[in-house]
């Protein structure tokens, strides 16, 4: 008998986390695998389902505008017993630490229905930041059957917090698998703009779109990136700035009609792992950068007071400075200007990439097959 397997996906990070494991159970005849999409961030998700040809066998529709994190929660758990009824899964998969994750998970518990999560066990402790993500992952540590941690001390919070060693597996992060798969596909942009830029110059890629750096945070960083690049005329600021307007009308503010600072729509994920490879330091409040740069090798500088993902900063990858206006000047000034400091925040071949060597989602398919023995 082949179970039955539900992905319940929304945003660009769910799919490129889930895709190489989606990829995996795809290839074994014991699974029949089925993705749900639940309609957030349609535009980028729609680009990232085309790039790892993933099918779209169930659409929430749950988008609507201005919408507020209840109203995710509550379209997500209605709409999901509709599905149930339709592919009753043995096993849901969720990633992550989404509203929609959450819901899901809370679905499933009141079917009865199985969970494993993919990235399970990344706390701050502090349940503010990130928010609402951090509390999303504590309730779905409590709801899942399975739980895959991308790191040890994911693994060893989980402990912590009483979830049976048992159901846990220690993975490495599937971002890493995404990456090399995205890597190896295409070495041209497709953006145009990305076409021109000169390669005699520093490139300084900066991301950032937290609901906790909205107001004055989001302006203390754009004014500390207009400072850097005018004081730094071999730099080339690229941001692609996210769509939320809370975001977008500051940064245009701020930042728009200076030379060496590029505002770029949201990039195609192809491009923006491109990008990464070819910059000389990342700038991001994102918690999946902070994985994806060690991978290429490249220094984060974290525009948050705290992380989920620590391994970077005890490591020496990356490095906490928040929205400070004056640290993150004379951060970045430091890696520019001494490259004995930039050598020391690059990954090398004494310390192995802490976020996973490319093999997850083969490990997740290993602990699969003896869930269902």
């Amino acid at each position: 008998m082949r179970r039955k397997i539900l992905f319940v996906v929304g945003t660009r990070p769910e799919i490129i986390k889930t895709a190489p494991v989606i990829k995996v159970l795809e290839k074994q005849k014991a699974y029949q695998v089925k993705v749900c999409f639940t309609g957030q961030h349609r535009t980028m998700v729609d680009q990232m389902l085309k790039d790892f040809a993933l099918p779209v066998d169930f659409d929430l529709k749950i988008m609507k505008p201005n919408q507020l994190l209840s109203d995710i929660a509550s379209r997500t758990l209605t709409r999901l017993k509709d599905i149930y009824g339709v592919f009753r899964p043995s096993l849901i998969f969720i990633q992550g630490d989404t509203t929609s994750a959450t819901a899901t998970a809370l679905s499933a518990f009141y079917e009865k229905l199985s969970v494993a999560h993919i990235e399970a066990g990344l706390r701050t402790y502090d349940k503010y930041q990130p928010y609402p993500e951090e509390i999303n992952r504590v309730l779905i540590s409590r709801l899942a059957d399975l739980h895959f941690a991308p790191t040890k001390q994911a693994r060893e919070n989980l402990i912590r917090e009483g979830v049976v060693p048992f159901t846990i597996t220690l993975t490495g992060n599937t971002v890493v698998d995404a990456l090399l798969y995205i890597k190896n596909a295409r070495r041209q942009f497709l953006n145009p703009r990305l076409k021109n830029v000169p390669l005699n110059k520093k490139i300084i890629l900066v991301t950032m779109h937290r609901r906790e750096s909205f107001g004055k945070p989001i302006r203390n960083i754009c004014h500390a990136l207009k400072s850097i690049a005018r004081q730094y005329k071999d730099v080339i600021i690229i941001y692609p700035v996210h769509l939320n307007p809370n975001v977008r009308a500051p940064v245009k503010n701020i930042l728009s009609g200076i030379d060496n600072i590029w505002l770029l729509n949201p990039l195609h994920y192809r491009d923006l792992v491109l990008l990464m490879t070819r910059s000389y330091v990342i700038l991001t409040d994102s918690g999946g950068i902070q994985e994806e740069a060690p991978t290429f090798g490249k220094p984060v500088l974290v525009l948050r007071e705290k992380t989920e993902r620590p391994e970077g900063v005890d490591l020496g990858i990356a490095r906490l400075v928040g929205a400070n206006r004056k640290t993150i000047i004379t951060e970045v000034s430091r890696l520019l200007c001494f490259p004995e400091e930039y050598d020391k925040m690059v990954l090398d071949n004494r310390r192995k990439n802490p976020y996973g060597d490319g093999h997850a989602s083969e490990r997740i398919l290993r602990r699969l097959n003896k869930y269902f023995e």
